[in-house]
């Protein structure tokens, strides 16, 4: 394995801070839910699984320093799963925990919950992606390009975890328990599945990035979060009357399902007038072997058949 340089030392040591502070809090929550004899046991349980967490962080966190200044992402990827799959499975019993007993956290601690999770999980996303360490992304425009396509996925997590949070901050009527269970693991599988997928985007595309072409997160994020997340916004607020229900993020979701219906409409259109036959005039003005041969870097024909002038040879006597 390749020693990490100074900037991948950095991206390990970033990634570290962010799961082991997001890890602490969750475990600071399952014990102060723990009452009597029963604390010292889950302490000793949250212990074992965080020291068995740094065991993984140990090796892994080496092999995305090692890949943090290519395109390549695999391990990044594998570091979210194991994060996100860790984290959820806590937060599924602190969520169990309040719901057997409302007591066990106020308003206060279920809010900065909600706060930590927003705050730590794009976090880790964007150190993961680490473009600004990417030595092949030399020009400004592509880089803008690529970090607004980031910006997308960090407010998609946003949203997910706006929906899920509604499971612990206060309602004032609880949501069935079928439909508490459905939203979890839906939001569950989201926060697992749609930054792998940016991140198998970034490393498909190899050295040479088209963010214009990234096309799969889109489309999936249009179906799974912008479609999903008004349909359970508006279901929570018409059927459990939720005054939860974030109208920003409901307008976040309208104006995103706007605009990547307009990009899709764009991008099938950039894609048909590329294609052979899309634009027939441009086709007959070059002419049909003059794009094989400036594949292959020979001149055209009349270049090679012309014969050089007197003049141009630098042989006309003085």
């Amino acid at each position: 394995m390749v020693a990490p340089a100074s900037c991948s030392k950095v991206h390990v040591g970033v990634s570290t801070v962010v799961i082991l502070s997001s890890m602490l809090v969750m475990d600071c929550y399952l014990v102060q839910q723990s009452r009597g004899p029963g604390r010292i046991g889950v302490c000793v349980m949250v212990t074992v699984g965080d020291v068995c967490l740094l065991v993984a962080l140990r090796y892994v966190a080496v092999w995305i320093g090692a890949e943090v200044r290519s395109a390549k992402r695999g391990y990044a990827m594998i570091l979210w799963f194991l994060y996100i799959f860790v984290l959820e499975i806590k937060l599924y019993f602190v969520y169990q925990n309040y719901k057997a007993d409302r007591r066990s956290l106020g308003t206060l601690a279920r809010r900065a919950l909600t706060l930590v999770l927003s705050i730590c999980v794009p976090a880790l996303y964007l150190v993961l992606v680490a473009l600004d360490c990417m030595e092949h992304l030399q020009a400004f425009k592509k880089k803008e390009e690529l970090r607004n396509r980031l910006l997308w996925v960090v407010v998609d997590l946003l949203d997910v975890l706006d929906v899920q949070a509604n499971l612990w901050e206060p309602q004032k009527k609880g949501l069935p328990l079928w439909a508490e269970g459905l939203m979890f693991f839906y939001c569950y599988t989201l926060l697992l599945i749609l930054p792998c997928v940016s991140l198998s985007e970034i490393s498909m595309q190899g050295l040479h990035i088209l963010p214009h072409k990234m096309m799969l997160y889109p489309i999936l994020s249009l179906l799974t979060v912008n479609v999903v997340t008004i349909l359970v916004r508006g279901g929570n607020l018409l059927f459990f009357r939720d005054a939860r229900a974030s109208a920003i993020f409901l307008g976040k979701n309208v104006l995103a399902l706007a605009l990547r219906a307009r990009s899709l409409a764009q991008y099938r259109r950039e894609r048909l007038a590329g294609a052979p036959g899309g634009n027939p005039c441009a086709e007959l003005q070059r002419g049909p072997t003059e794009p094989r041969l400036a594949a292959s870097g020979l001149p055209p024909a009349g270049a090679r058949e012309r014969a050089p002038t007197p003049l141009e040879a630098g042989t006309v006597d003085t």
